[in-house]
């Protein structure tokens, strides 16, 4: 197992690397001056202040060069500091963002996996009655509807017309904090961001769970006489389990996504919302850092699925 961690670490140290260069070079490569980003445009500069500029953020220097300077200080921690918010220093500020994305990303696909597995469970039981078309039609229709649509009609219906829930930020601005007022605002985000998820892990749900019904084990629990109740949760579901965890593990980087659009939308003050401006304002230290943490978090996430893995179905041996 340790070995396993070990390579696996390394493989993803590698991935990591290879992503921060593609990352830099395609910044790199977009349209405009990056010098443009550290100009205020109602200040006007002459061609030798822009270039002592230039010079001193190093972007006069090949790609390579400027590529292993930022490297370099990144492994100490230096991420550089960002335009957007007047020089503060991106690391502390990338890490602030992270709380209230983890929060709405793992609500919601909680809420994902909870759902999707009970309902997957209970369309494969009423395999081909109305029940199990009712939620395999509602599935194709959450699988197929794009999150920022999601999004805007669940705030226009839930928050504006019927005024159930609040209708944007993480907290109610200058009211003490409670985990009630928490709980509202978070409960509309969450939801709307679990549904293809969770459309998604019950349409899997249902077919390993159908598969593993056919198998010649459960028919000889079946004739041994033990209750269909605990043939399905004893003997079918566990094993159902397997592929429905490595799709758990496999949407951390699509909830990611996923939570770009709902922060947007309800102006969560995460990592989403931080990177959208970043992008708009071409904060180009904000995009690295927070990039370079987005894929340390979904490498580190499909470490543990494969773990998880090893742990539901003792047949597995982490080589």
């Amino acid at each position: 197992m340790l070995q396993y961690i070990l390579r696996r670490t390394a493989v993803g140290l590698l991935m990591l690397l290879a992503l921060t260069v593609l990352i830099f070079t395609l910044l790199r490569l977009t349209p405009g001056d990056p010098i443009d980003a550290y100009v205020n445009p109602s200040v006007p500069m002459s061609a030798s202040d822009l270039q002592m500029l230039r010079t001193r953020l190093g972007l006069d220097q090949p790609l390579p060069v400027q590529y292993f300077a930022w490297l370099g200080a990144a492994l100490t921690g230096d991420f550089g500091y960002s335009i957007q918010y007047n020089g503060e220093a991106v690391l502390p500020l990338v890490l602030s963002r992270i709380g209230p994305t983890i929060l709405l990303m793992f609500s919601g696909l909680a809420i994902a996996a909870i759902v999707g597995i009970a309902t997957g469970i209970f369309a494969a039981v009423r395999r081909n009655k109305l029940a199990d078309l009712s939620l395999s039609t509602a599935a194709f229709v959450g699988i197929s509807s794009p999150a920022f649509l999601t999004a805007l009609l669940g705030l226009y219906v839930f928050a504006v017309i019927l005024r159930w829930v609040p209708a944007g930020g993480m907290l109610t601005p200058g009211a003490p904090f409670s985990v009630s007022d928490l709980l509202a605002h978070l409960v509309l985000p969450a939801t709307l961001l679990s549904i293809g998820h969770g459309a998604l892990i019950m349409r899997y749900m249902r077919s390993s769970l159908l598969e593993v019904l056919s198998q010649d084990y459960v028919r000889t629990a079946r004739a041994k006489g033990v209750r269909e109740f605990w043939v399905i949760v004893k003997h079918a579901v566990r094993n159902a389990l397997l592929p429905v965890i490595t799709l758990i593990g496999s949407t951390i980087g699509i909830a990611i996504g996923g939570a770009i659009f709902i922060e947007s939308v309800f102006d969560w003050p995460g990592m989403g919302l931080l990177m959208i401006n970043a992008v708009v304002r071409r904060d180009y230290p904000v995009i690295m850092c927070a990039t370079l943490l987005t894929g340390a978090c979904v490498i580190l996430v499909n470490l543990l699925t494969d773990i998880a893995y090893a742990a539901v179905d003792p047949r597995i041996k982490v080589a």
